[in-house]
């Protein structure tokens, strides 16, 4: 089975780094022309110039964009879809702060709501009316696996990523007879940044080092191991292919086993 992404365009978001860098650089493996979409400008334009290309016509690009403020996003998303046109649209942020769910306020809840819920639902309405037209699209929701088991001290991303989810699911329903698929992935452990900050943040908290904590969280996985991001990469392209053409409104787990209730 060889995928074959030639003449798709993909939109990537937060891929200057971790799981949105390991599935642009699939995507552009399979033969993609892929948007970065990231804050770092500097970094994204020299990504774009590492990203491979397999056949003279491809294209890489970046938008530069900061997710946590919505109306800048919102400003420059819909000035990019004035212009350009997405097949395949993975909907991926940097996340929310950690805490519990007695510690935070009002505000830190709007906050991720808007980060994790209106930058993704904005982006896909934007994306949906060139795949309605050509009755193809693909659209992949970066998620957790908080989805289905609440992860302590992420109350902010326990809460805004269900109702994420819940969207997806509806979406994908009424998207299904225009050859439009939606699907989530729920997100294990993958030792990146943002792992890597969560367990600093835990050892500060807890008196243990960041090696103890990081052996402990791997020691709970049945696999051993944290999640590889071109692992991550390969889902990604497979969903976005035509041989993930019947699958859609699913939540599917890359987390090694982790998960009980998948």
């Amino acid at each position: 089975m060889k995928i074959e992404l030639k003449d798709k365009n993909a939109l990537v978001g937060a891929s200057s780094q971790g799981i949105g860098l390991a599935i642009a650089t699939e995507l552009a493996q399979c033969g993609a022309n892929v948007t970065l979409m990231a804050r770092d400008e500097l970094r994204m334009e020299q990504l774009i110039k590492q990203l491979p290309s397999i056949h003279p016509n491809q294209r890489h690009s970046y938008l530069k964009v900061d997710f946590s403020d919505f109306q800048s996003f919102d400003t420059k998303i819909t000035s990019f879809f004035e212009n350009n046109t997405i097949d395949i649209l993975v909907n991926n942020t940097n996340g929310p702060m950690a805490g519990k769910a007695t510690e935070l306020g009002i505000n830190e809840y709007q906050q991720a709501f808007d980060l994790l819920f209106k930058s993704v639902c904005q982006t896909t309405l934007l994306a949906l009316k060139h795949m309605k037209a050509q009755k193809f699209g693909r659209i992949i929701n970066v998620s957790s696996i908080s989805v289905k088991e609440p992860i302590a001290n992420l109350a902010l991303s326990n809460s805004i990523r269900s109702a994420t989810a819940a969207w997806a699911k509806t979406l994908a329903t009424e998207l299904a007879a225009d050859g439009i698929t939606v699907n989530n992935i729920m997100t294990g452990l993958f030792y990146t940044d943002r792992l890597k900050h969560l367990i600093e943040t835990e050892a500060e908290g807890s008196g243990k080092s960041h090696q103890e904590i990081k052996d402990q969280r791997e020691s709970q996985i049945p696999m051993k191991r944290f999640g590889k991001p071109e692992e991550y990469g390969h889902l990604a392209c497979f969903l976005a292919s035509e041989y993930a053409s019947y699958i859609t409104g699913i939540n599917i787990p890359i987390d090694g086993g982790l998960g009980k209730s998948n």
